[in-house]
């Protein structure tokens, strides 16, 4: 009999209570055909309803695709997932108590999603003490309505762990680029290969169903055995999608470049212009050296790797994304997760072990809010939802933390003759008495002893026993005016304080080798 259904035929096989597990990352690996379907039986006929998501990742691409086709009053009754960034919708229903919410790490999801197949308990693990997932904080719920306790404080060995509780899945939504008769499916077309194996058996051991969006559907035996991500058996209906809806990022349709199908020239990775963002870039490229392998973060980070391909050193180390890729460049923007030029790639949930056992050597993050001890907030402002996506998981346990930020929200920044001209001065303070939520434990860092930095366009601070330390001022910027007076505390001031160094500030630059080969220990 043949698997291959209709959209809508799968919308009907989603019933009321049924906790939905997709494995996506934007809108890489999102079934947005099913998911279309899903959104207008629920609006003709009110089901399903009350349906527990659960996603590792963000889902959708901040418009009307992803999550939001779910984002509909009594659609969905509960919601687990590391992000919420690109649903604006979906958040709106966490901001306003209409959904119960729990924001975990984007590498702790993934791996539930293997412990559910397992039928293990759940995932013991160290990701998130210390910060608003350990149950002594918020024990990772986000909403008021959000009650039951689903991550437990437990002792072993002497030592504080984690244990985050697994829920069976009833229904897995996944996407490959092609499936056979059997059900079998590759991933040649997609960004990464997610979790969506993981998801898929974790739906069938559950006693659930699997869903697979793709493109085609080709003749039994065609694939190569190796090619093949998720085995049939394991796949119960296939939807083949208009390609529209079976995008490759949350931006980009189809790039070969982006699956690895293509190498791109290095020609073709913009420069970064000579501003605030490229100057905290090139000021966190200092930390860098040679033979180590590192991760970056949305945002201002990515712009490392673009600083590293313009000063020709991006080959001397190995660049990581979590979606599973080594080597290459990563790509930023709405193509993020992916990577250009990968020499290898990996499952989304593996990639997360090799990072929760400290495989990183060092790791560049954003910062939205830091506070006298050293916390980072980056996952929820005022009444503004987010999530930490993998930032607990990397940030925890890498080997050094940049943090790579500007100092204010709003300020404008002229970089000229080699300094730092504020233009106009910022409305909103990052550095702040207490972050409104801990995504980033100083306390947890201090405590392990983790090398820390944070790094903006004014000034780079390190996180010392003493505490937040200011170690590093901008050329052209004033200590009292520019920094102190803009922050709601004083940070401890290094007694060797020293100037940036003046030539990252001018529009060429070229020393980044030389520095990285001085950082070899």
């Amino acid at each position: 009999m043949s698997k291959v259904i209709t959209a809508e035929r799968a919308a009907e096989l989603i019933k009321d209570g049924d906790i939905v597990g997709a494995s996506v990352m934007g809108l890489a690996g999102w079934p947005e055909e099913v998911a279309i379907a899903v959104e207008e039986r629920f609006l003709k006929t009110g089901h399903p309803r009350d349906l527990t998501f659960v996603h590792s990742c963000t889902c959708g691409d901040h418009k009307s695709k992803g999550a939001t086709h779910f984002a509909h009053e009594g659609m969905v009754k509960r919601l687990i997932c590391g992000h919420t960034g690109a649903s604006n919708e979906m958040a709106s229903l966490v901001e306003q108590n209409k959904i119960e919410c729990y924001l975990l790490p984007q590498g702790v999801i993934c791996q539930l999603w293997r412990a559910i197949a397992s039928r293990k308990p759940g995932v013991i693990t160290k990701v998130g003490l210390g910060t608003y997932v350990d149950p002594r904080l918020q024990g990772g719920k986000i909403s008021p309505r959000t009650k039951e306790d689903i991550v437990h404080l437990i002792e072993l060995d002497g030592e504080e762990w984690l244990f985050y509780k697994k829920f069976p899945i009833n229904v897995a939504l996944i996407r490959g680029t092609y499936a056979d008769e059997h059900g079998n499916l590759t991933m040649e077309k997609e960004m990464g290969i997610l979790e969506a194996l993981y998801l898929a058996m974790a739906a069938k051991n559950s006693g659930g169903i699997v869903i697979a969006q793709v493109l085609g559907v080709a003749k039994a035996h065609t694939f190569n055995p190796k090619n093949v991500r998720v085995p049939g058996v394991l796949v119960d209906y296939i939807v083949i999608a208009k390609p529209e809806n079976h995008m490759q990022t949350e931006v980009t349709l189809y790039n070969p470049a982006l699956s690895g199908e293509i190498k791109a020239p290095l020609e073709q990775i913009p420069s970064l212009p000579l501003d605030a963002r490229k100057i905290i870039a090139r000021r966190a490229a200092m930390e860098l050296a040679p033979n180590t392998v590192i991760n970056l973060g949305i945002g201002i980070p990515a712009g490392v790797a673009s600083v590293a391909a313009e000063e020709g050193v991006i080959d001397q180390v190995t660049m990581t994304t979590e979606l599973g890729n080594f080597g290459g460049i990563p790509a930023y923007g709405g193509d993020f997760g992916g990577c250009y030029n990968s020499e290898a790639t990996i499952d989304h949930a593996s990639m997360f072990d090799f990072y929760d056992g400290g495989g990183l050597d060092a790791t560049f993050l954003g910062l939205a809010q830091v506070d006298r001890f050293g916390n980072v907030n980056v996952s929820k402002f005022g009444k503004r939802v987010i999530g930490p996506g993998g930032f607990i998981n990397i940030s925890q346990n890498a080997k050094k933390i940049v943090f790579c930020g500007t100092f204010m929200n709003g300020a404008e920044i002229a970089v000229e003759g080699g300094r730092i001209k504020i233009v106009k001065e910022g409305e909103q303070k990052k550095f702040v008495n207490e972050v409104e939520q801990v995504t980033f434990s100083g306390n947890y860092a201090r405590s392990t002893k983790l090398p820390v930095l944070y790094v903006t366009e004014r000034c780079v601070f390190s996180l010392e026993s003493e505490g937040l330390t200011l170690i590093e001022i901008a050329p052209g910027i004033d200590l009292e005016k520019d920094i102190l007076s803009m922050m709601e505390f004083t940070p401890r001031i290094s007694p060797n304080l020293k100037t940036m160094d003046e030539a990252i500030f001018r529009e060429k630059w070229g020393m980044l080798k030389k520095i990285m080969e001085s950082n070899v220990k």
